[in-house]
């Protein structure tokens, strides 16, 4: 890519810590990668926000009708949050190296913008 940036690695690690992923979006607008990196960092940032909210309010809801199944759903968030940084160490490493990490029902979205 003749054309990317010095700082293009900087900018795809921005684009998946969460709402970092605005910096590169509003300051790379000429290097189209980057910018479906950073489109696609705020489409996981949403997925996952949602999420973590449904499940926060399923295991608040179980943890009041029964305590242990409450204890076990949050163990359960756990196991979601070290998913959630795998996918996005995963997707640097891949943007790193010049190609896209696709989620299915999720990356669809980051092409929409």
């Amino acid at each position: 890519m003749p054309d990317s940036s010095s700082n293009r690695g900087v900018m795809i690690v921005l684009a998946y810590l969460w709402p970092l992923a605005i910096v590169p979006l509003l300051l790379e607008k000429d290097d189209a990668d980057v910018q479906w990196h950073a489109k696609h960092g705020l489409v996981l940032l949403a997925a996952e926000l949602l999420l973590l909210i449904g499940l926060a309010l399923l295991t608040g809801l179980v943890g009041l009708a029964t305590f242990a199944f409450g204890c076990a759903l949050s163990m359960f968030m756990i196991l979601i949050w070290v998913a959630i940084l795998g996918v996005h160490i995963v997707a640097i490493i891949k943007g790193m190296g010049g190609t896209r990490l696709i989620i299915p029902g999720i990356s669809e979205y980051a092409n929409r913008f």
